[in-house]
């Protein structure tokens, strides 16, 4: 019995996911690496100049100083690596990414592979139409609808078009730009990405005149950043940093420095509401 306990216990050890602990790592040299999505205005994004810009990275700077505060480190290289939808969560996995900084939202799928801070937004599934185009799902029987391939909106697009008995040809794009130009030559009818992406497509398209977003929404998506799984304390200085932007009024500040244009709907003012309290 003791000996079928120590070769279990080796199994367990040998299987187990590699849970190295990211506060040593950053401590031992000092140095943060921040994923972040090139392409996901204006959530996650970067300036020709290079620079990454957008909401979840302003957060992640004040996230960035709250680590570097608790690690007691005079200087913190912080470096923000630019990942795609395809693998910003295995980058995370395998510990090339500390944190990522891009628009992510919070599933169960993904938390097989990675674990998430306390919610960073709400955001919800939406479409861009052409401004005379019917606003009804069903209206959408034979056109051609754009979306980002990889993502939850991907999912939701297809479910939606299922569930609602809804035949159309899905055009999957690698880049939202790509997406919003095709929409512009007039080769898709619909674009959908997330209502905040979609805000920062439309307001900087030329041809804005020629679109419409619509006022409904196929799902309600948390988001939140993704960390290496099972590493509860650096995890909880995370949360603890959100916590404190959320109590002292910042996550809101930085919302509205990131997207001016954005009203926060109900969904955002109850998870400013519902966010936990420090100690």
């Amino acid at each position: 019995m003791r000996t079928i306990l120590l070769s279990l216990l080796a199994m367990a050890a040998f299987t187990a996911p590699a849970t190295a602990q990211t506060l040593e790592r950053i401590k031992e040299t000092q140095t943060l690496n921040l994923g972040y999505r090139v392409d996901a205005a204006p959530m996650s994004y970067r300036f020709d100049s290079g620079e990454p810009a957008g909401y979840t990275p302003l957060l992640c700077v004040k996230v960035a100083q709250a680590i570097t505060n608790h690690l007691k480190l005079e200087n913190l290289d912080v470096q923000f690596v630019p990942v795609d939808a395809a693998n910003r969560f295995e980058k995370v996995a395998s510990g090339e990414v500390d944190l990522h900084c891009g628009a992510a939202t919070i599933t169960l799928e993904r938390r097989a592979l990675v674990d998430f801070s306390i919610p960073t937004f709400v955001d919800g599934t939406s479409l861009l139409l052409r401004k005379d185009a019917a606003e009804q799902f069903s209206d959408l029987a034979g056109k051609k609808l754009g979306v980002r391939r990889d993502t939850t909106t991907e999912t939701a697009l297809v479910n939606s078009l299922t569930g609602a008995a809804v035949v159309a040809e899905v055009v999957r794009f690698v880049e939202h730009d790509a997406g919003m130009k095709a929409m512009e030559a007039g080769e898709i009818d619909a674009y959908f990405a997330d209502q905040s992406i979609l805000v920062g497509l439309y307001s900087n398209s030329e041809k804005a005149a020629e679109f419409k977003m619509s006022t409904d929404i196929l799902t309600v998506e948390k988001q939140g950043l993704a960390m290496a799984r099972g590493d509860s304390e650096f995890r909880l200085v995370v949360d603890r940093a959100l916590s404190n932007l959320y109590s002292t009024g910042e996550m809101q500040q930085v919302l509205k420095e990131a997207i001016p244009s954005l009203t926060p709907g109900i969904a955002l003012q109850a998870m400013y509401m519902l966010a936990p309290v420090l100690d």
